[in-house]
């Protein structure tokens, strides 16, 4: 993302997120253009930040808002959508009080300190918000949330049934936003940064019951947003983001604020033994950061593959994402895509290259490859002419490692992208599927592309209504 020169107008794409989304219960999509694939059948679902106000008092940070689900169930060339809040606590409570109660990711706890200090450990004082992702089970969807328990909702009618353990989270536990399964043995692996300095690492079967979990020390407490399975590993690239623990416990500063960027500790290199949780390496290399993976495997060389979307600092793609509520995106940060590739037992770098110099962000493959070797990498990204992150993203692209081509669609003047879905069924047919805002009508629709050659959409459904700019999603395949 990159500066524009400022207005007094928000950009178009702010549209999506100036008022709070308004639910929709189980409704018929209309097609606008094209037809439903006949073998496409599944449910989509996408989390993200359904609200950003509060009476009169706007969010700190985009990453405050109140989670909010849709839902596009597909199937015999129909389609419906339902789109609701997640009930957290925080929210039942904040509006019916019509205030903000709680602290988050970038605003401080409003209250007194006597209350703050526990509330830190036991998640009284801070929000759990459960906007970020979503992971569907057989009998339910988690909504999650990365500095505590997932919530769970019912996998059809999006009815929240409450914060969900799993049979063994402690209460208030920090749980990734970004768990893996094994496409292969089916196991689910994820991760928590607590304020005592550790990183948990937790092994699950595919129903999310605990097999193994371990605890790493750290000098520090970092953010560790994601992770990436390579083969028979799990890579932690850990960058040089150190939040202030004093900060946080005397309320002087939110997380986002007390995130301070120590570029001279460069990035640490974890590589974990998927099975045992056994650390194989530790090392170090230079400084940058990331939010997002796209996948990692392992080479016939034995060496590990990895490709992400690698940010300079942190500090400006911080204040980015500060700045996205406001509709004016005055700072300048640019997301490459990048392939690093390490040797396992010693966790050498053996090289660290930019493949794409386009700024793109959320990198997805198809959810068969993830961990195994893979050719195609999606993002969002700018369309062609188009560099400033003020612009948000309005194309998807799709990055071949082999041949080094980059296929795009663009997405149109005035139409914005959120983070791109890979699906495919048991013939071999693939598909993306994208939340697209169509600000120039001010409406909000699911788009279906092919996902082999991209160019233009094969359907376009309108959604009932306004869907914000989300975070990240997941399909559940009806076959």
């Amino acid at each position: 993302m990159r500066t524009q020169e400022k207005t007094n107008k928000p950009q178009p794409w702010h549209k999506a997120l100036a008022q709070p989304a308004k639910e929709f219960t189980t409704t018929t999509l209309k097609i606008l253009f094209g037809k439903i694939p006949e073998d496409l059948s599944g449910t989509y679902f996408q989390n993200g930040t359904g609200r950003l106000q509060r009476g009169n008092q706007s969010v700190g940070h985009w990453f405050d808002g109140d989670g909010a689900i849709l839902r596009v169930a597909i199937g015999e060339s129909q389609a419906t959508g339902t789109y609701r809040y997640v009930k957290t606590k925080g929210y039942l409570e904040e509006t019916a009080a019509n205030k903000f109660l709680y602290g988050n990711y970038g605003r401080r706890y409003p209250g007194p300190l006597w209350k703050h200090i526990p509330g830190l450990f036991t998640g009284n004082s801070v929000k759990n918000a459960a906007n970020t992702a979503v992971f569907a089970l057989p009998d339910k969807l988690l909504a999650l949330w990365e500095a505590g328990n997932p919530h769970s909702l019912d996998l059809e009618t999006l009815e929240t049934y409450g914060i969900d353990s799993l049979g063994w989270l402690n209460t208030a536990q920090q749980f990734s936003a970004h768990p893996l399964r094994d496409p292969i043995s089916g196991e689910i692996y994820s991760i928590g940064v607590t304020p005592q300095c550790q990183l948990k690492i937790y092994r699950c079967n595919n129903t999310f019951n605990l097999i193994k979990q371990v605890s790493i020390p750290l000098k520090t407490v970092p953010m560790v947003h994601s992770f990436v399975i390579a083969g028979p590993y799990l890579v932690f690239l850990v960058s040089p983001v150190v939040i202030d623990p004093l900060k946080l416990l005397l309320n002087q500063q939110s997380f986002a604020e007390a995130a301070e960027w120590k570029a001279q500790q460069g990035t640490r290199i974890l590589i974990v033994d998927r099975e045992t949780l056994n650390t194989v390496s530790d090392s170090n290399t230079d400084d940058w950061f990331q939010w997002h993976y796209g996948n990692g495997c392992i080479e016939t060389d034995g060496s590990i593959r990895i490709d992400f979307v690698r940010f300079d600092d942190f500090t400006h793609i911080n204040k980015v994402l500060r700045e996205v509520p406001t509709g004016h995106i005055k700072t300048e940060a640019y997301g490459r895509l990048w392939q690093i590739r390490l040797e396992p037992t010693s966790g050498k770098v053996l090289s660290n290259e930019c493949v794409l110099d386009r700024d793109c962000e959320f990198p997805k493959v198809a959810a068969s490859k993830v961990g195994q070797p893979w050719q195609h990498t999606y993002f969002m990204m700018h369309r062609d002419g188009v560099s400033t992150g003020a612009n948000w993203f309005g194309a998807l692209g799709r990055f071949n490692y082999v041949t080094g081509q980059l296929l795009q669609a663009d997405l149109g003047e005035g139409y914005y992208a959120n983070e791109p879905m890979h699906v495919s069924n048991l013939n071999g047919k693939n598909w993306l599927l994208d939340v697209v805002f169509n600000a120039n009508e001010h409406q909000s629709e699911f788009w279906i592309f092919d996902a082999d050659t991209l160019g233009e959409p094969i359907c376009r459904l309108a959604l009932p209504s306004t869907i914000p700019l989300g975070f990240h999603g997941t399909w559940q395949s009806n076959s």
